[in-house]
């Protein structure tokens, strides 16, 4: 799908303030209503605007302690690997998971409440699994950028 000036630039307003009306949307990228209303639409019918939520704050809600955690799996074929996989999505405390290429095969982005909780989630959930031969941690100290936003310019 083709994306020209006008989509950037509402792709832009959304990804800043999902709440905006179309109307407001509209008038900031210079269209009436109705148009823009139909690129909206289009952008989420391709796939390309995929949700509207609401960005909460970690450390408001009790959860100050970002880990992430590295994890290298035993090879022991697809199921194990499936099986991580669809484990890991029932996990609350991890909010991403990423396939990785290098030394570890997954990275995961873990919020917890303090170190205790971590520590029950390492030795009680991640290290249970039989497939996990190795789990390395770092733990963010500081907030520098954190972002939703994709570079669309």
């Amino acid at each position: 799908m083709e994306i020209d000036r006008i989509d950037r630039k509402i792709l832009n307003l959304l990804q800043n303030d999902a709440r905006l009306t179309y109307q407001q949307i509209a008038e900031a990228v210079s269209l009436s209503a109705s148009p823009c209303l139909r690129r909206i639409k289009r952008l989420e019918a391709a796939g390309i605007i995929k949700n509207y939520v609401a960005l909460l704050d970690p450390q408001k809600l009790g959860l100050g302690l970002l880990a992430y955690v590295s994890v290298k799996l035993e090879k022991r074929g697809a199921s194990s690997l499936q099986g991580f996989r669809a484990t890991v999505q029932a996990w609350p405390e991890v909010v991403a998971c990423y396939a990785m290429t290098g030394e570890m095969d997954y990275l995961l982005r873990v919020h917890t409440s303090d170190l205790e909780h971590f520590t029950r989630f390492v030795m009680d959930r991640l290290m249970t699994l039989a497939e996990v031969m190795d789990v390395k941690s770092s733990f963010a100290l500081e907030r520098i950028k954190d972002t939703t936003a994709l570079p669309l310019d």
